[in-house]
């Protein structure tokens, strides 16, 4: 018996309520991986393009503790 005849005969054993667990990490594991690439890809672009002057800016831990109330 082939692996994915054993997965197809196992989920006959996989009650309803766990069956969308199984359909996500199925959905998951088939992901268009180029597809994920190139919006990455376009997240990356968008930020090196944003013309925002101050997207770069840093901050230290403790100022943003000092902001966020948490020193």
């Amino acid at each position: 018996m082939s692996d994915k005849e054993k997965c197809i005969k196992l989920l006959e054993s996989v009650p309803d309520y766990k069956i969308g667990y199984v359909l996500a990490y199925i959905q998951g594991i088939t992901a268009d991986e180029e597809a994920d690439d190139r919006f990455c890809q376009r997240m990356l672009d968008n930020y090196d393009n944003d013309p925002d002057p101050e997207k770069d800016r840093t901050f230290t831990l403790e100022e943003c503790k000092r902001e966020w109330g948490l020193t």
